[in-house]
């Protein structure tokens, strides 16, 4: 009954997924529901996206909370980490310890123990042999992740890159970076909006982040639009009715 449950909350989060590839719909708002579901239906409790630019650049384009950014940030500015042996070499790259591969990633490894992760894998963003990023999700479990995990994490890397060429072609893209521009700049956003609900309601920022994420979902809105009515246009919402536990991607 549980695995049944199961099957029919994933069928419901690629319908979203599948939704969220038309048009009008921004590439931001599916790369979050892509972490969320990694964190919902996999072994994995934090999840984040990285994508590169047209020099190679890796930059972060979703993370599930703010201590996954920190690491991913430190994998960037570090230059060391799985995600960006992943990216480097098209292939996935599953760290089951951590503390194993400190003499291989010192820096990367001792700050991801100080934020609780003691296990990573990372997925590539891969389509006819060019390599967008990479799908980067992190356990507290020193544990390789079970065959159904590795299997619906690569299928999640597979839809997101997908759904980059789609943007693409919907928006007449001339290519990903483009996108990934555009992406950063709603990121941009989509953290000002934090830092201003944060204050207003005096709640963490990983609270401030829910807040804003359930809001844009009730109301069938854009991430990128809810931020920007926050930040630029005085936008507020009765923070109580939102505070409750994240519910799965696809409910309202």
């Amino acid at each position: 009954m549980v695995s049944s449950q199961r099957e029919v909350d994933l069928a419901d989060v690629f319908v979203l997924l599948a939704d969220s590839l038309s048009a009008g719909h921004d590439v931001v708002d599916t790369m979050d529901i892509l972490v969320q579901a990694s964190t919902e239906f996999t072994a994995a409790t934090d999840a984040g996206i990285l994508l590169a630019d047209s020099g190679g650049v890796l930059h972060i384009v979703a993370s599930s909370n703010e201590r996954t950014s920190e690491v991913e940030e430190a994998q960037l500015g570090y230059n060391e980490g799985p995600c960006l042996d992943c990216f480097a070499s098209g292939e996935p790259v599953e760290v089951s310890d951590l503390s194993e591969e400190a003499g291989r990633w010192p820096q990367f490894v001792a700050i991801a123990l100080s934020r609780g992760f003691d296990a990573a894998h990372s997925f590539p963003l891969r389509l006819r042999g060019h390599t967008f990023g990479s799908f980067d999700l992190f356990s507290s479990a020193r544990e390789p992740f079970s065959d159904q995990d590795a299997a619906l994490a690569l299928a999640l890397a597979q839809v997101a890159t997908i759904s980059l060429v789609q943007y693409q072609i919907i928006h007449n893209q001339g290519t990903v970076n483009g996108q990934l521009q555009q992406a950063l700049k709603s990121r941009i956003l989509i953290e000002q909006a934090k830092g201003v609900l944060a204050q207003r309601h005096g709640v963490p920022i990983d609270e401030a982040f829910s807040l804003l994420r359930t809001y844009a979902r009730t109301s069938s809105s854009k991430l990128h639009d809810i931020a920007d009515g926050v930040v630029h246009h005085g936008l507020s919402f009765q923070a109580e009715r939102l505070r409750r536990p994240l519910e799965r991607p696809r409910l309202k």
